[in-house]
């Protein structure tokens, strides 16, 4: 048994409970705000973020890493692809996703909902539009294009695949979508990761959280 800390919103903790749950692992999560941490937060998260994993005496933070921990000491259920080059290809999906998509969600997420809800201050339109019309969409199509089948690596879900359907329920959540005309495969795969027992476990775990701070959970009905 180990301990996950962090909100189940973020998309990094996210990524953490579903690997979590697709490897079957039991684990409890400990709601930790980053913005407001618990004393001795930073013996946990040295950089201060979230998500961070106590396992025993052993101490570690971010989302990467601690998946990479959870594969190497629990290595049944593979997240990861035992030929090399596929091994390559699902971590740089991963990193690729977690530097080029992540900050870009994130932000859209600081705009439309913790800048109001913790600042009182209204969205930069201008930013959300940048985001949204000019920094995302290349980047997704980059993504779009890459898909390999029905997932990145492998032939099988991979923690690349989570690392992105992790991103997409906060994009969703904000009340944005993908374009079904330009990104057909990645709806489709976005779906398809929706689809499975750990994703639904996850976000009905999340929901009254999801509830609480006012965001759009349409999708998941239309997923259901």
């Amino acid at each position: 048994m180990f301990t996950i800390y962090g909100v189940p919103l973020s998309i990094h903790v996210r990524k953490v409970i579903v690997a979590a749950l697709e490897k079957r692992l039991e684990h409890n999560v400990e709601v930790v705000f980053p913005f407001d941490p618990p004393p001795g937060w930073r013996d946990l998260s040295p950089t201060g973020k979230i998500p961070a994993l106590k396992h025993g005496a052993l101490t570690l933070a971010d989302s990467s890493v601690i998946v990479a921990y959870l594969e190497k000491r629990f290595a049944e259920l593979p997240l990861y692809p035992s030929d090399p080059a596929q091994y390559a290809r699902a971590l740089w999906f991963e990193e690729y996703v977690d530097s080029q998509i992540a900050p870009d969600v994130i932000g859209l997420f600081h705009q439309k909902v913790l800048g109001p809800m913790l600042h009182k201050k209204e969205p930069d339109a201008a930013v959300v539009r940048q985001l949204l019309q000019e920094d995302l969409p290349p980047k997704l199509d980059y993504l779009e294009a890459s898909l390999d089948g029905e997932y990145f690596a492998g032939g099988r879900m991979s923690v690349a695949d989570i690392t992105l359907a992790s991103d997409l329920t906060n994009f969703h959540y904000l009340g944005c979508t993908l374009d079904a005309a330009r990104h057909p495969n990645l709806l489709a795969h976005f779906k398809r990761m929706l689809g499975r027992e750990s994703f639904r476990k996850a976000m009905a775990a999340e929901q009254p959280f999801a509830e609480r701070m006012g965001l759009d959970r349409g999708f998941l009905q239309k997923a259901a």
